[in-house]
């Protein structure tokens, strides 16, 4: 799954938390317990001792076996002297060592080379937190998306519910290589719930999404244009998740150079396969005449148009 790299750094950094925590907390109980109990930290040499002149008889060859017996149950018994030391301290053993969130990674977020399921899903906590920062997400469900607000326009009605179907659909089978949708349509619509609704399934899935609005990138683009840093900066985070949702398309300070950024952007993700939803004000004529003939052309060769209809939903909850 590929996350805005934001996401990655933040999951990076909590699972550095979560293991120096963990080790930090075993080695202060450590320390009390044996400043508390000097026999403690004998025990502790006897027991390396014990275990040097055990692999010492090994080496040295010969009939070792009553040596090693003798050995094994020395190092027994001085264990569970040590263990009754802890007991009279309160302690037990999970005390001084350290006890990771998950025991499995011990909180470094990969198994044998592999990223560990604690990991996704810390990851996918992150992404939801970011995306869902200054957005209605947890209203914005398919649960809550209500087709009564296009029952007085039966041909809206159709149109909306066809839409709500589609997305639903869309959202449940999900995938890196799923189709791009176009929402157009006025404002007040539903565009952005069904984004918004289509982002939370696919976080739950555990893939990265990356939702904003067309102005705030075009900012970005403007700002890192004079940046002095090397990489792909936003576009880079744009091309790269798994899915992109561009919302109010058209709504941007227009400029030759966030236009070419967000073509850039939507043109890459067509050829690498990666979908993208974008929501606009603007019919294709209207997207044509905002950013260019080659945009629109992409637009129509590479997404399934939806177009909603309807009253502007917003204030017949007000009127309401």
């Amino acid at each position: 799954m590929s996350y805005d790299k934001t996401v990655a750094l933040a999951a990076r950094a909590e699972l550095e938390r979560r293991r120096s925590q963990a080790q930090e907390t075993a080695r202060q109980n450590l320390e009390g317990f044996l400043s508390r109990c000097p026999r403690a930290v004998e025990i502790r040499r006897e027991l390396s001792s014990n275990a040097s002149e055990a692999a010492r008889a090994v080496v040295s060859g010969g009939e070792v076996r009553m040596e090693l017996e003798q050995r094994k149950a020395r190092g027994l018994a001085l264990r569970e002297e040590y263990d009754r030391l802890l007991k009279s301290q309160g302690l037990t053993r999970r005390d001084i060592e350290p006890q990771y969130t998950c025991p499995k990674c011990k909180d470094t977020g990969f198994v044998e080379g592999r990223m560990c399921d604690c990991h996704r899903a810390l990851r996918r906590s992150i992404a939801y937190r970011q995306l869902s920062a200054g957005l209605p997400l947890e209203s914005c469900t398919f649960e809550s998306f209500s087709l009564d607000y296009y029952r007085d326009d039966p041909a809206a009605m159709k149109q909306m519910g066809i839409i709500f179907r589609t997305c639903r659909e869309y959202a449940e089978n999900f995938r890196p290589n799923s189709a791009n949708l176009l929402f157009w349509g006025a404002t007040g619509l539903g565009k952005t719930h069904l984004s918004l609704a289509i982002a939370n399934a696919a976080i739950e899935k555990g893939f990265g999404v990356v939702y904003g609005s067309a102005q705030k990138y075009a900012s970005a683009f403007e700002k890192e244009r004079f940046s002095r840093e090397a990489g792909e900066g936003t576009a880079g985070d744009l091309k790269n998740c798994d899915l992109l949702i561009l919302d109010d398309l058209g709504t941007e300070f227009p400029s030759a150079y966030s236009n070419a950024g967000i073509y850039d952007v939507v043109n890459d993700r067509l050829m690498s396969g990666r979908p993208t939803i974008i929501s606009t004000n603007l019919a294709l004529d209207g997207l044509e005449k905002r950013y260019s003939e080659r945009f629109a052309s992409r637009i129509v060769g590479g997404y399934a148009m939806l177009g909603f209809k309807g009253r502007d939903v917003r204030v017949q909850k007000l009127n309401r």
